[in-house]
């Protein structure tokens, strides 16, 4: 139990490793499409980039990618592979803390608009809406 008493969660949050690449790209294949994301205007490697794996006693359950830029970090991809148990936030939580690390004094991503469980996680975890394009 941690100082909340709550559980602590059974799974680690560890930086992505060269030997999770194909599985990163595979996941990101599975989940998005490919391991390319299109985001305004331009095709992201999201497989290349830094990012974080939430594993559970060996088995990979989540993963976050992200990059950095002038002073700004996006968070390009977040999966959770079992929701409910804070893995999806935590994973945040890391990404967050990659950017302040980096010196970063904004950490920000896009969504559809009509992913409004996104917004609405996205939301109860501090980020802002900026604009909604159709």
């Amino acid at each position: 139990m941690n100082e909340t008493n709550k559980p602590s969660p059974d799974y680690i949050i560890r930086p992505i490793e060269t030997t999770d690449r194909a599985w990163v790209a595979e996941l990101l294949t599975q989940r998005w499409g490919a391991p390319a994301i299109a985001a305004h205007g331009e095709l992201i490697q999201a497989d290349q980039l830094p990012g974080f794996i939430a594993e559970d006693h060996g088995a990979i359950v989540g993963l976050a990618t992200y990059r950095l830029d002038a002073g700004q970090c996006e968070l390009v991809s977040l999966d959770s592979l079992a929701e409910g148990r804070g893995i999806a936030t935590a994973l945040v939580d890391k990404v967050a803390a990659a950017a302040r690390a980096a010196g970063c004094r904004r950490l920000w991503l896009i969504t559809t608009n009509d992913n409004l469980r996104a917004l609405r996680f996205y939301q109860k975890r501090g980020f802002v809406l900026v604009a909604v394009h159709r």
